[in-house]
């Protein structure tokens, strides 16, 4: 018999993947939780259904929600990230040179520890000395801890249940007010196909916190579409006028200096959705 696990994106669209086995599945405190072994990618990790990363294709979204923003600012020693569970945000965090302290805020313990089962490739950097683990709300800990972290880094889950106040106003301008004053946050903003809505109410949101924002985009194959956006806000520095030759060298298979220009490279529609930000 075939196995396969199929998330609803949206009323009209599914994707599938065939699975070989089921390695875990609970109800945390917070959402359903499973890991599965597909044919195509490896082990994927589910939160209520929705797919949130794999083996095979996770470094594309970690390395492009870490090194841009690290790599744009000169200097970011203390980094938050909100979110990210799983650890491979954190794996690439610690893998800049400036880095002194990296803190993982995430919401749900469990995801973590099976994330440390199963997903050990991904979840390896958690044991970095530079790596300090808060089960907490993310929310709270920015209202809490005012000009603390030179970089942000929202890696949500889809703007429901525990993830949907990650994508308000109220929590970019808090975001900002936790950064120091020279300070840059990234967050995933989802599909400019799939959500083309969200993807500007998020352009909105984090350019009426923060003076300097901007789209990019990462391939990235098992979220809708392929193509996923990105939205930096910055307190000071532009992400397009970083000196190439100041980008800081360590191991990765997506990310390099040339992409980190290129992501900003906007096709089109793109380009006239955030336009709307100005009507």
């Amino acid at each position: 018999m075939d196995l396969w696990v199929t998330e609803k994106q949206t009323e009209i669209m599914a994707i599938s993947y065939k699975v070989k086995k089921t390695l875990h599945s609970e109800k945390t405190e917070f959402q359903e939780l499973a890991v599965v072994e597909t044919e195509q990618f490896g082990r994927m990790l589910l939160l209520d259904g929705i797919i949130q990363t794999t083996i095979g294709e996770e470094f594309v979204y970690h390395e492009m929600m870490a090194h841009v923003p690290l790599n744009t600012h000169p200097n970011p020693k203390k980094v938050l990230v909100i979110g990210g569970g799983d650890g491979g945000v954190i794996r690439e965090v610690v893998k800049h040179p400036a880095v002194e302290q990296a803190v993982l805020c995430e919401i749900d313990r469990r995801v973590v520890e099976v994330s440390r089962k199963y997903l050990p490739e991904i979840s390896c950097g958690l044991d970095d000395p530079k790596v300090t683990v808060l089960y907490a709300d993310g929310i709270k800990h920015v209202k809490e801890n005012p000009n603390t972290y030179d970089v942000i880094i929202v890696d949500s889950t889809d703007p429901i249940g525990p993830a949907e106040a990650l994508f308000t106003e109220d929590f970019y301008h808090s975001v900002a007010g936790a950064l120091t004053k020279d300070g840059i946050m990234v967050a995933q903003t989802e599909s400019p196909f799939v959500t083309p809505d969200l993807v500007l109410s998020c352009y909105k949101r984090i350019s009426s916190a923060l003076p300097l924002t901007k789209v990019y985009l990462a391939h990235v194959p098992v979220y809708p579409t392929g193509m996923w956006s990105i939205t930096m806000g910055s307190k000071t520095y532009d992400p397009e006028k970083v000196d190439k030759t100041k980008i800081s060298s360590y191991p990765t298979r997506y990310y390099t200096p040339e992409i980190h220009y290129a992501a900003f490279a906007l096709p089109k529609f793109v380009q006239d959705l955030l336009n709307e930000k100005a009507k």
